[in-house]
């Protein structure tokens, strides 16, 4: 896109093209990224109310700009904590419904110290959601349900993503994501 990226922006573009494609996280991400139809804002989480307008704001900006397929919008300051983040993200949810976009926009979540429910903190599956920083990837359930009709057994993606992530191990991973981070 042609905005100019803030330098944790564009840190999270390397994190993307650096770790999600490298890894092939998500299999539709290298699309995106050489189409430059991924936007990367920064929003202040410090306060909630801003940073969910700002949601809102993306969703209409989806709304009136179909070729931007997707939004990674970063949460900093303000959700370091992962359980305050997961409060945040089911706020989000709630208002996107709210707001009429359920079955539009989609929300993936990502932070650094994502955990799955029920999963061990240091179990390497969790670097799968994990980033740099707090973010909500804002995605077109229509771009996703076509992606997802043309690839080969989708709903092996996360059990072929944990097995990966364990392939690399924890120590790896986390090296990684600091490297990419700027630690």
């Amino acid at each position: 896109m042609p905005d100019t990226l803030t330098p944790a922006c564009a840190a999270t573009r390397d994190w993307v093209e650096g770790f999600v494609v490298a890894h092939n996280v998500c299999p539709f991400a290298r699309r995106e990224l050489v189409n430059d139809s991924i936007r990367f804002v920064e929003v202040s989480a410090a306060q909630w109310e801003p940073a969910l307008q700002a949601l809102v704001e993306e969703c209409r900006r989806l709304d009136d700009t179909p070729q931007i397929e997707t939004t990674l919008m970063l949460l900093r300051p303000g959700l370091e904590d992962f359980d305050d983040y997961l409060d945040f993200l089911d706020v989000a949810e709630a208002l996107l419904i709210e707001q009429g976009y359920e079955g539009v926009y989609q929300l993936a979540s990502f932070h650094p110290d994502y955990c799955f429910d029920g999963a061990e903190q240091d179990d390497p599956a969790n670097f799968s959601n994990r980033s740099p920083w707090p973010m909500l990837h804002l995605l077109r359930e229509a771009g996703l349900e076509h992606a997802l009709a043309h690839y080969p057994d989708p709903e092996a993606i996360p059990e072929r993503n944990i097995e990966r992530m364990r392939q690399l191990g924890s120590e790896r991973l986390a090296a990684e994501l600091a490297a990419l981070r700027g630690q």
